[in-house]
């Protein structure tokens, strides 16, 4: 299923807005950063809507959403009760939310004053309160007087550790916010100078994941971890070598934080189970990978594959317990002191993904020579440094490729 907003003098009030998936499966509203349409979760969207009705939206100016629709002295209230709007025009009652920066703003007005309709809740890259208001209004002063160009040509440096563009999507951004029509842009400055959840973050009661840059200037990990500190019960995952825009710098780490924190536990039939089972293992080991292991199955290997989608990704690794990067050390761990080499190989690929550095992968190693042993750790190091030098930032491809236990390799291999 995909849809915009309708056309005529309904579809003016409502947010711009895409639905992807298929109707019926538990909703998910997607929010937008600060200068950047709905496409800021391109990367996220096909993974999310095998399981989710997937509503992403525009910011007042930005993208397909009006600019009139913005009120004067619009706060973060305003644009909650925006989203309440459209998920009421498209008979969703109860939802998740997962909104970066300004959009997690906004998801954390919606838990905190409509938790009957917030069912979970992942802040992005976000902040309680973002910098000092001067600092926004000084912004809106700019782009009031100058437009959004000279925000458009320094924002590389918020948005990405490299301080330049990576790639046609980020270009695709950075034209988006030179597109964002500049007084609702400005106005939206005001809102986040005026944002200031502080006192209510304990009146959350959805569960909830902060994910935060290691480098992000904005929204800083100090802010994440006050967010964490401030919900009960919430989770924080910080993203290594990413800046304010993590889901698009870092996107497969942040997707299996997102899975990681939807799946709502162990299943409890085989049918869900395998669902979520087929839905993490992507996530952590490729969706590339996967598709050729399940393309390469036969009668005898199929049940094999079966059984660890069910068991070891549907039971296990959905746990809500521990986070995906704290899976990944116990199973590099456990693979180094039995001496499964070919397996490391995969999950030192699979915590890169979940977002270890190289660093910390060499960190759980250095604790395995301790307790597994000097040379269980010395294949370990071999085998690891082999992966890490071939390694690439999303589908990693090599002359070498090790096999999950019960594949039968192709003929060649």
């Amino acid at each position: 299923m995909s849809g915009r907003t309708p056309a005529g003098a309904e579809g003016a009030r409502l947010l711009h807005h895409r639905v992807d998936g298929a109707a019926g499966r538990p909703a998910l509203l997607l929010g937008p950063s600060l200068g950047t349409s709905l496409a800021v979760w391109d990367a996220q969207v096909p993974a999310l809507a095998r399981d989710h009705l997937v509503i992403r939206w525009d910011l007042p100016g930005h993208g397909g959403t009006p600019a009139a629709l913005l009120p004067p002295d619009a706060t973060t209230a305003d644009l909650g009760r925006m989203v309440l709007a459209l998920a009421d025009a498209l008979g969703i009652e109860r939802f998740g939310y997962a909104g970066i920066s300004l959009g997690g703003a906004v998801g954390t007005w919606l838990a905190i004053h409509h938790p009957e309709r917030v069912s979970s809740l992942a802040i992005l890259c976000a902040a309680a309160r973002f910098g000092t208001p001067e600092g926004w209004r000084d912004r809106a002063a700019l782009v009031r007087a100058k437009g959004t160009g000279p925000v458009a040509d320094t924002t590389a440096a918020r948005w990405f550790t490299s301080g330049t563009v990576p790639g046609p999507a980020g270009e695709a951004l950075v034209d988006d916010l030179r597109a964002a029509d500049p007084e609702a842009y400005a106005r939206l400055c005001e809102v986040l100078a005026t944002h200031d959840a502080r006192a209510g973050l304990a009146a959350i009661t959805a569960p909830t994941l902060v994910v935060a840059g290691r480098e992000d200037p904005v929204a800083t990990v100090a802010d994440a971890r006050e967010l964490a500190d401030g919900i009960p019960g919430a989770s924080l995952t910080e993203v290594a070598h990413a800046a304010h825009l993590a889901n698009v710098e870092r996107p497969a780490p942040v997707l299996a934080a997102l899975l990681g924190h939807l799946t709502p536990g162990p299943a409890t039939d085989d049918g869900s189970r395998h669902a979520a089972g087929t839905a993490v293992r992507r996530a952590v080991l490729g969706g590339t990978y996967v598709d050729r292991a399940v393309a390469r199955s036969t009668a005898f290997t199929a049940p094999f594959q079966d059984f660890i989608t069910r068991y070891a990704w549907g039971e296990i690794w959905t746990r809500p317990g521990l986070d995906l990067r704290t899976r990944s050390c116990i199973t590099l761990t456990a693979l180094v002191a039995h001496g499964h080499l070919d397996e490391l190989a995969l999950h030192v690929r699979a915590a890169r993904r979940n977002g270890l550095t190289r660093e910390e992968i060499g960190e759980v190693l250095l604790q395995s020579a301790v307790y597994c042993g000097v040379p269980a750790a010395n294949a370990a190091f071999a085998v690891a440094n082999r992966v890490l030098e071939e390694e690439e930032p999303e589908e990693p491809e090599g002359p070498e490729r090790p096999e999950e236990p019960g594949e039968v390799p192709e003929e060649g291999e």
